[in-house]
């Protein structure tokens, strides 16, 4: 199992410096608007366009156009395929640049961000027909437009949870994902929520419950949906999946949802590894702070064994 034990959880495992960062980001956003629905104001790195990101347009499923952001090097040794965050409800393939920068840089894959539907305006299964979409044009485009067929998947909060969901859908229509890795960043897994969504989740920044209500509504109308395992993939059948990486704070409100999703994708007999921040919240991995730089450079190492022999836990365990 993960090795995994109470001492991450408590106050003094987090750092000085990530204390006083996390103090200064609540005041910082004390009073402004809801950061995933576009409020901004968060203290993250620079998002700069990448001046060699380039444009793939393919058909999405129902015949509408999709676009793939591609930021690749020029020998690329695998394909990683990538999912931004924003709630469901906002975000862009542009806004990850600066990750697929960072990715391509240091484990010479080539990376794709997706450009998926949007709710309100389309909810389900609008993203997650787009995010098949993207996952079917990589299998069986890979070779011929990267040079390797090596692949992972992955994203950050609702990128997460869509890349878990597409991982089942190919399990189920394909009889297998046609990925190596699955790299699932303070995914949301339950969207008829866990428990620390309700309980870490009312006096979390940047994101609270209330803000995760709104965006579940907002892609699930009906509750009765939300158990649903399309969109929730907690309750899925997990088998014959790709070795996963779940990164998550001890702070973020999703903290549950990896902590069950890393049991239940080992439980149906596939390699998992877990990485538990002390004090990071979500989207922690964006914040100019060494806990975001030693959380990074777990998941860069990750990546980098994607189609270089099996995938196996670091030396030295979980971070501290």
């Amino acid at each position: 199992m993960s090795g995994l034990d109470g001492t991450s959880f408590r106050a003094e495992a987090i750092a000085p410096e990530t204390a006083e960062f996390n103090r200064r980001l609540r005041e910082r956003l004390k009073d402004l608007p809801d950061p995933e629905a576009g409020g901004g104001g968060l203290p993250v790195s620079a998002r700069e366009p990448s001046e060699r990101a380039r444009t793939i347009r393919i058909a999405g499923l129902g015949g509408h156009e999709l676009a793939l952001r591609v930021i690749a090097p020029d020998r690329p040794k695998g394909v990683y395929l990538h999912f931004h965050g924003g709630g469901f409800v906002g975000g862009s393939a542009a806004q990850s640049d600066p990750v697929m920068e960072r990715i391509a840089r240091n484990t010479d894959l080539a990376c794709i961000d997706v450009d998926y539907r949007l709710a309100p305006t389309h909810p389900h299964p609008a993203a997650w027909d787009d995010a098949e979409s993207a996952a079917m044009w990589l299998i069986e485009n890979a070779r011929s437009e990267f040079g390797t067929d090596a692949l992972a998947i992955g994203g950050e909060s609702a990128g997460a949870t869509l890349a878990a969901s597409v991982l089942v859908r190919l399990r189920e229509r394909r009889g297998s994902t046609g990925f190596q890795a699955a790299n699932l960043i303070f995914g949301c897994f339950d969207l008829s929520m866990t428990p620390s969504q309700k309980l870490l989740g009312a006096d979390a920044v940047p994101i609270s419950t209330d803000i995760i209500r709104a965006s579940t509504y907002a892609v699930a109308p009906r509750s009765e949906q939300r158990q649903d395992p399309d969109l929730s993939p907690l309750f899925a059948d997990l088998r014959d999946l790709p070795a996963a990486l779940f990164t998550v704070g001890t702070l973020d409100p999703f903290l549950d949802d990896s902590l069950f999703m890393h049991v239940r994708w080992i439980a149906a007999g596939n390699h998992a590894e877990l990485a538990v921040y002390p004090g990071g919240t979500h989207i922690f991995t964006s914040f100019p702070i060494p806990l975001a730089d030693q959380a990074n450079d777990r998941i860069d190492d990750f990546l980098r064994r994607v189609g270089r022999g099996p995938a196996e836990p670091p030396a030295g365990g979980l971070p501290r």
